[in-house]
């Protein structure tokens, strides 16, 4: 009764005082409230347990209850608690220097807190980079439609998810989109076809206009759209062509998601010009935003003069204990041999979720790594998308089971059909197990 009593009291207090991300009002439901987590799995206030088959928001990659990450973090703080980094500290230095070690190549790294941020300067980046390299004309980016990129208003520019805009006004300026790679409901032939219309917009905008195509290696909120190797090569190729930054956001794929460490390290010849990260980079135990650029660009801000440097600035980017947590997080994953992990066991969980399209009601499953996309439909000749009531059911179904699922809410208008799972990398086989067991019997009981 004790525990009914205060679960009603935050959930009261929840409503007035509390606004949800991503969630319509409703007066009636009373929110999920989480009390403990261990592993890939967390208790509700009244001790219900269930395992988070989206690690929160994509990004609690290694589980709760990580003691020795929570122990980086304290060890920092109580050593130096704050510094800026228009200086420097020794866990900045350390995380940077880690990067371009990951990354294969000399890389320059600004810290910021989150994946729109390190997108957002990104974009300042690229443009200012252009100017002073003797391109003032180059301010345009291009992205692809059901690609999310952040919710700052340059990030959501370059969102092309048309129910994420709504009511938020005109774009910023300079912004384009072109189709995605998505076999199932592409116009295009295949991929390259998708990747060879990128440079048709380039040449029709005019390169010297383009500053930088900016995409995810697998698209993710949108829909989980998987991409053939060849197409990130094709796009690579294509802005090296017409001196376009090529600007990969890694903040979902980066960190093991897809079984590389990040995900355009699936296809060959890609070295991105600018790498952007987030989500995995601390598996979700603190925020942190990363903006990594080839030091040959980093070496055009070193020019004498006023207005030649980097003029931005974030309080709390790269904040000491923020970076002491994101180099505990690498250590667990090279030292746990979670990419190795991740690339082994993910095509089996995708080969058994895959038995579902066998059902009237799933018209395709994908997935890389330990990322997957259940797409429902109405009817497999037309492939009319499911209701949202459909989808919501399965989703509450799977809630009442002990298993969260995801979708690609607030993306396209009609097209929110795609159930999206994202386990948590250090997931067990006996909670993978679980999970498609789970999946699997609630869809079909709804087929």
């Amino acid at each position: 009764m004790q525990v009914q009593t205060e679960t009603k009291s935050l959930a009261e207090k929840d409503k007035a005082h509390l606004w949800h991300s991503m969630s319509k009002f409703n007066a009636n439901a009373n929110p999920m409230i989480a009390a403990e987590g261990e592993g890939s799995w967390f208790k509700d206030m009244e001790g219900k347990k269930y395992l988070d088959g989206v690690s929160g928001l994509w990004c609690l990659n290694l589980g709760h209850g990580r003691k020795e990450i929570a122990q980086a973090a304290y060890e920092q703080m109580v050593n130096i608690s704050y510094f800026p980094l228009t200086a420097s500290h020794v866990p900045g230095i350390e995380l940077s220097t880690k990067i371009s070690e990951l990354l294969k190549a000399p890389y320059t790294t600004y810290f910021s807190n989150s994946g729109s941020e390190a997108n957002e300067v990104a974009f300042k980046i690229a443009r200012q980079y252009h100017v002073q390299n003797g391109n003032p004309g180059k301010y345009k980016f291009i992205s692809r439609y059901r690609a999310y990129h952040g919710s700052t208003l340059g990030a959501l520019s370059a969102t092309a998810q048309a129910n994420r805009k709504q009511k938020y006004g005109a774009s910023a300026p300079g912004f384009l989109h072109v189709p995605p790679p998505y076999s199932y409901r592409s116009t295009f032939e295949n991929d390259l076809a998708a990747a060879d219309y990128i440079d048709e917009v380039i040449t029709w905008e005019g390169p010297e206009t383009v500053a930088g195509f900016i995409l995810e290696p697998f698209i993710s909120g949108g829909g989980v759209l998987i991409p053939s190797k060849a197409y990130l090569t094709r796009v690579a190729e294509i802005c090296k062509k017409h001196d376009v930054l090529l600007i990969v956001d890694e903040v979902v794929s980066g960190f093991a998601r897809t079984g590389e460490m990040f995900g355009f390290m699936h296809s060959e010849g890609v070295q991105p010009d600018i790498v952007t990260m987030a989500k995995g980079l601390t598996a979700g135990y603190l925020p942190l935003g990363a903006t990594a650029v080839r030091t040959e660009i980093y070496d055009k801000f070193k020019e004498e003069g006023d207005k030649e440097h980097f003029r931005h600035v974030s309080t709390f980017g790269g904040h000491p204990a923020a970076c002491a947590v994101a180099l505990k997080t690498i250590e667990i994953i090279e030292k746990e041999n979670i990419v190795q992990r991740v690339a082994e066991a993910g095509p089996s969980v995708l080969n058994d979720l895959k038995s579902l399209e066998s059902l009237d009601i799933v018209g395709e499953v994908r997935g890389v790594g330990f990322l997957f996309g259940i797409e429902l439909v109405q009817d497999k000749k037309t492939k009319a998308p499911a209701t949202d009531e459909l989808v919501g059911k399965i989703i509450a179904t799977c809630k009442e089971r002990g298993l969260i699922v995801g979708r690609n809410g607030d993306t396209v208008p009609g097209y929110q059909n795609i159930l999206i799972i994202a386990p948590p990398l250090s997931s067990t086989d006996e909670d993978l197990e679980f999970l498609t067991d789970t999946v699997k019997a609630v869809i079909r009981e709804n087929s």
